[in-house]
């Protein structure tokens, strides 16, 4: 049957870079301490840039990898979390900032997994014949929800985007089955608290636990549905929210030979934004080499997950 491919990728980040070094200027913390519990090093922060801002420049760039022209582009996706417009949705802003005309544009809100959610959405669309080309992007300016104040999570974040371009595929495999879900019971875990002015808060450790156990069998099935198993894996870009999440994940797969994406250690959690960002930059330091089999697993805020493996353009 066919199916969709990512055809190119792009990312963009802000030029401000935060340390654990500043952030412990303003916050009980000390860049030992964040460290060791996260792995993060750095973090980019939006000083005036808008999600827009974040996503179009992403976007601009998977575009022009692509080789299409605007108008060949009929879909337009954007995963975020922290988009303060209702209406218009960031997605058709960013159409019209990149010449798109006429493309059926809208937002996903599925937390961290919200660019998982919205790349399978957009295959199911490409599958189905009703778009032919489709701009996917995950785009978070996280500093607008952060509580400064609060050492366990301002810590954590960052503002960036990522971006994909996917094209129909003949041979149905550039895009795998998704496998997504949430367990709403648990959603208090990690979330923005609702108001004018809503704020990260999370559960750390409740969280971890839920994530280095809950989400393996995730990854299994979605190589499963693949019809691959873990070890064959290439490259694995789970969300990165956690260096220790991360590397307890991958370990536990038992993806021994595959590129595994590391970036929340330059970058900090950077919610829907995280994969497409983390798997662009591998792409383009030739990291991940073209063909190979990828997982891509988003999961947290809701508690949600989506995932699965994609063939490296």
């Amino acid at each position: 049957m066919p199916g969709s491919r990512i055809t190119a990728l792009g990312h963009y980040q802000p030029a401000k870079v935060l340390t654990n070094d500043d952030l412990s200027g303003t916050v009980d913390t000390s860049d030992e301490w964040i460290r060791q519990r996260t792995g993060i090093v750095t973090r980019r922060i939006a000083e005036t840039e808008s999600v827009t801002d974040l996503a179009a420049a992403a976007a601009a760039k998977a575009l022009a990898s692509s080789g299409l022209a605007p108008d060949e582009i009929d879909m337009v996706v954007v995963a975020t979390c922290s988009a303060m417009d209702r209406c218009p949705s960031i997605a058709t802003q960013v159409a019209g900032r990149l010449g798109v005309p006429a493309a059926v544009g809208f937002d996903v809100n599925n937390g961290c997994a919200g660019f998982c959610t919205a790349l399978a959405t957009a295959d199911h669309a490409l599958r189905a014949g009703a778009a032919r080309h489709a701009l996917v992007i995950g785009a978070e300016k996280m500093s607008d929800v952060t509580d400064w104040t609060d050492r366990s999570t301002c810590v954590l974040l960052g503002d960036g985007a990522g971006a994909a371009v996917l094209g129909h595929d003949p041979t149905g495999g550039g895009v795998g089955p998704v496998v997504w879900g949430s367990d709403p019971t648990r959603g208090h875990a990690v979330r923005l608290d609702d108001g004018w002015q809503p704020r990260f808060r999370q559960e750390g450790q409740t969280v971890f636990r839920w994530a280095t156990t809950a989400l393996v069998p995730i990854a299994e099935e979605a190589c499963r549905r693949a019809g691959i198993t873990p070890a064959e894996l290439g490259v694995v870009v789970t969300h990165q929210a956690n260096l220790r999440i991360v590397e307890a994940i991958t370990r536990r797969l038992g993806a021994d030979r595959a590129v595994v994406a590391r970036d929340v250690v330059d970058s900090g959690n950077t919610s829907a934004a995280s994969v497409p960002l983390a798997l662009a930059k591998l792409v383009e330091r030739g990291e991940a080499p073209s063909g190979a089999p990828a997982l891509l697993l988003g999961f947290g805020g809701g508690l949600s997950w989506a995932g699965q493996v994609v063939t490296c353009p």
